[in-house]
């Protein structure tokens, strides 16, 4: 059974470093590879940190039905397409879903024993540090981060957990124990039914 695990946080909450040493660090978890309207920033990939479309085509995939969740932030479209919880169920593997609070509201609806995890910064100020420290985006743009930051922040209490990444080993153990008790609860819980189950087999 694949246990789905949504991980939100503003931008610049060091989201993508812990997910990633989660991934790297405990087995069998596999990271879902959003669809997205925007263009690939700096050395970003196609089909390895998003899949890149065009607008139109997002569009009628999601008409289609073919997204888990989708939402618009910053003006592009973002999205999990139902192949890649396909995919993790044939692998017998678990999956990372990283998406804002519009697409965690989604999922949740269509899974609610999905785990959520919300990230936060220790403080604004610290958050505003950090967007800088990527020089990645422009003034015009790092306001309307911290602004966007304020609103997600609000619905906090929309999520099973949440952790604040103050420091990025104590976070990740904390993300670690997260994965493990959720998977020990579920194994036992297998373990109980699968003899009911059993029973029925012959009925």
């Amino acid at each position: 059974m694949t246990t789905v695990f949504i991980i939100s946080a503003p931008s610049g909450s060091g989201k993508s470093t812990l997910t990633h040493r989660l991934i790297a660090e405990i087995p069998s978890l596999r990271f879902s590879i959003s669809y997205t309207t925007r263009a690939p920033r700096g050395q970003e990939v196609n089909g390895k940190d998003y899949f890149f479309i065009a607008r139109d085509e997002f569009e009628k995939r999601a008409r289609n039905g073919e997204f888990l969740e989708h939402a618009e932030v910053f003006g592009h479209h973002y999205g999990t397409h139902i192949g890649e919880l396909d995919r993790a169920a044939a692998e017998n593997v678990d999956l990372i879903l990283d998406i804002d609070v519009q697409g965690a509201r989604q999922l949740k609806e269509k899974y609610p024993a999905a785990v959520s995890i919300f990230i936060l910064p220790p403080s604004r100020e610290v958050l505003e540090q950090r967007l800088r420290a990527r020089s990645q985006d422009a003034e015009p743009v790092i306001a309307r981060r911290l602004l966007e930051a304020a609103e997600e922040i609000r619905n906090y209490s929309q999520y099973d957990y949440v952790l604040v990444n103050a420091q990025v080993e104590a976070s990740l153990d904390t993300l670690k124990a997260i994965v493990k008790a959720t998977r020990s609860r579920r194994d036992r819980m297998e373990r109980q039914i699968r003899p009911i189950l059993e029973t029925f087999r012959n009925a």
